[in-house]
């Protein structure tokens, strides 16, 4: 019998002085039996880093064809696709071609920079792709963070991501390994 998701409710209360975006948001997100706790809260980071009226999850996890967290416009084209981990480039390359605006949020350790070193140049020809490298021990830090009814608090200041719950905090400060042309 194969596992259940399981379903994680979030109250996010978010401040992001970068973008003036200040909101609150409940959420439910659903961890696939196979992905890990650091995973999901990557996920739930990127949506306090992207947050916005159209930003939405994706229904399956396991569509390998679409976003796992996109923002679709009102004619249902893909402005905003947002991945994680370490994709190929063949992958991004067929992100990039269905969207407007692409972010990865990377992590992985050790793999991490092999990863990036092996990637880096076929990747520069896309100038709708921004890569963001999420440091190892933060990633860590907020997987510890998660339980089934979540209450984060997110502040966005300076690049710097303070992420809070009653009992902790971590920072998180993304490292920019390739911004979209545009944001150079």
């Amino acid at each position: 019998m194969a596992q259940k998701a399981r379903v994680i409710r979030v109250q996010l209360q978010l401040a992001d002085m970068d973008r003036q975006h200040y909101q609150d948001y409940s959420l439910t997100l659903a961890q696939h039996p196979s992905e890990t706790d650091e995973r999901l809260m990557v996920r739930l980071m990127a949506f306090a880093l992207n947050a916005s009226e159209t930003l939405e999850f994706a229904r399956d996890l396991s569509d390998e064809d679409g976003a796992e967290l996109w923002s679709r416009n009102l004619q249902g084209e893909v402005e905003l696709w947002i991945c994680f981990g370490q994709p190929d480039e063949k992958w991004l390359r067929k992100a990039c071609q269905k969207s407007k605006q692409v972010k990865l949020y990377a992590y992985g350790a050790r793999s991490l920079p092999i990863w990036w070193q092996q990637i880096a140049s076929s990747l520069q020809r896309f100038d709708n792709l921004e890569v963001w490298e999420l440091p190892e021990e933060s990633v860590s830090a907020l997987g510890q963070l998660l339980s089934r009814g979540l209450q984060l608090q997110v502040n966005i200041h300076e690049g710097q991501i303070w992420v809070s719950t009653q009992a902790s905090s971590v920072c998180v400060e993304p490292i920019a390994l390739m911004r979209s042309k545009g944001q150079r």
